[in-house]
């Protein structure tokens, strides 16, 4: 799991979104790029402002073995099919 804090409240609201839709998050922190599940995100007023701590689950790289593996979609026309 990786772990990321942030004081952009646009940035906390994207990830916030793509949690509820279910979609990967990028975050680039430090010349790192994390891309993944967004798990949570919890708000932290210890400080002055607001921030926010996020938590993403790293997907999988993807490889090119893993994407030659897949069989490529025959169309068939109307015509064809009866």
């Amino acid at each position: 799991m990786f772990t990321y804090e942030t004081t952009d409240r646009k940035e906390a609201r994207r990830f916030r979104m793509a949690q509820f839709n279910g979609r990967p998050a990028t975050i680039r922190s430090a010349g790192a790029t994390v891309t993944g599940r967004v798990r949570a995100i919890v708000e932290s007023n210890a400080g002055a402002t607001a921030a926010w701590v996020v938590t993403i689950v790293p997907d999988e790289p993807k490889t090119a073995a893993r994407a030659a593996r897949r069989a490529p979609r025959r169309r068939v026309s109307p015509a064809a099919a009866v």
